[in-house]
């Protein structure tokens, strides 16, 4: 599907709207490579549909330099994060509804991190990477026999939304029902998710409250006991003296399973895409899978970049690179963009899972806001591969990823892939 960007006629291309991100990826790079030599630039945001009642918002600064986003994210004290993540300009309690302590700024963001931290402990993360290892296979068990699959759907989603869920104790039950949840909040300015965008902000609100709620019933079991997954430590520990309210513990939950799965999920799928895309790669990875996986899996989340961008607010007057931002100005940090900035990256279009050195800044910038599951994403995308090359190791996309229409996430709906069937290990 490509509709003409309603922003374009008059700025040129825009990586504001989610219209720009429909192309053809030579279209987008050499759009972004434009950016990149113009600096700074300030371009206006979509037009808001009469029937939702949030604000036109007069546009935001595009950032898409590799070397301003990691200044940018280790000022915080010039640039917040507590007016939102997204360029939408949403009441400051939908913000942090929704997006946790990635929308906080310090003191209240260190001592969100600090609480939730407590919980990822080595013990926590060991049972976790052995539990990633359960899930991949039996994930190949369920699709080995069927010769076909939608990539997406049936393997790359299912990973890391049975690895959150497992962690914070939610039943096997209710996965397809989180799913579903996770889809409309982050897929909300897709149709295939919300047909209408007059319901958008309705949409948004409803999933959100269901995942609270269910949040909610499955902590009031933990209370008191000695439970192992993460939501029974967290409502159970002190950091302190002080621990979680329960409106925090939802809102952590909506972040996990928004953030973590479906940063991860596009990870893997776009993975696939581009191992088929380039088979000599593919082929220098299975021929010694170890070894090469640490880069290789660097190489994906770089060019995947699957969250597209990030917002910041200007505390202050500021002369930056060249532009004057002015106090509450929004800023757009594109780290798809800066991960391919050529005067970082050799060759930053190719896929290279050799690629060393690799500063990419596919988890967000350095500073507080760094991802904090970065090493479980990590350890995720690594082992689906390796579960895949082992089982099903002639597996490829047999089409186009269909994209998302986002342009916060680089995100995959729906990816066909074929593969010479197998009996289950089961």
């Amino acid at each position: 599907m490509t509709i003409a960007d309603p922003t374009a006629e008059t700025t040129g291309p825009n990586p504001i709207s989610r219209w720009f991100w429909t192309r053809p990826d030579a279209e987008i790079d050499a759009d972004l490579a434009e950016l990149r030599a113009a600096g700074p630039v300030f371009l206006p945001e979509e037009p808001v549909p009469e029937e939702i009642p949030l604000p036109q918002g007069p546009g935001g600064w595009v950032i898409t330099k590799h070397d301003q986003i990691i200044e940018m994210s280790r000022t915080p004290e010039d640039f917040c994060s507590g007016k939102g993540i997204t360029l939408l300009d949403a009441p400051p309690a939908f913000n942090e509804f929704f997006s946790s302590m990635i929308a906080l700024d310090d003191p209240r963001h260190a001592r969100l991190r600090k609480l939730v931290s407590a919980g990822f402990t080595p013990r926590m993360l060991k049972r976790l990477e052995d539990s990633v290892q359960d899930v991949a296979g039996a994930i190949v068990d369920d699709v080995c026999e069927r010769g076909e699959v939608d990539f997406v759907v049936d393997v790359a989603a299912k990973l890391p939304l049975k690895i959150v869920c497992d962690l914070m104790g939610i039943p096997d039950s209710e996965l397809d029902f989180v799913f579903e949840q996770t889809n409309v909040i982050l897929g909300g300015g897709d149709p295939e998710y919300v047909s209408d965008l007059g319901d958008l902000m309705t949409a948004g609100l409803t999933a959100g409250g269901n995942l609270a709620q269910l949040m909610n019933e499955v902590a009031a079991t933990k209370a008191g006991g000695a439970g192992e997954d993460l939501t029974s430590v967290l409502v159970n520990a002190e950091v302190d003296g002080e621990k979680l309210t329960e409106g925090e513990l939802a809102s952590f939950f909506i972040l996990l399973v928004v953030a973590g799965n479906e940063t991860t999920r596009n990870a893997i799928a776009w993975g696939l895409h581009y191992l088929t895309e380039n088979p000599e790669q593919r082929r220098i990875w299975q021929d010694d899978f170890e070894a090469v996986a640490p880069t290789a899996i660097e190489e994906i989340v770089r060019l995947a970049s699957p969250v597209t961008y990030m917002r910041r607010t200007a505390t202050r007057d500021l002369h930056f690179h060249g532009v004057d931002v002015a106090e509450g100005d929004k800023l757009a940090m594109f780290y798809l963009a800066a991960n391919r900035d050529e005067d970082v990256f050799d060759d930053p279009h190719t896929f290279d899972v050799l690629r060393d050195p690799n500063p990419h800044i596919g988890f967000g910038g350095p500073g507080p806001h760094f991802c904090l599951g970065a090493h479980l994403a990590r350890r995720e995308i690594t082992v689906m591969f390796r579960e895949l090359f082992d089982r099903l190791p002639d597996i490829e996309a047999t089409g186009e990823p269909h994209r998302l229409l986002s342009s916060f996430i680089h995100g995959v709906k729906h990816l066909p892939a074929s593969f010479t069937p197998v009996a289950p290990r089961s």
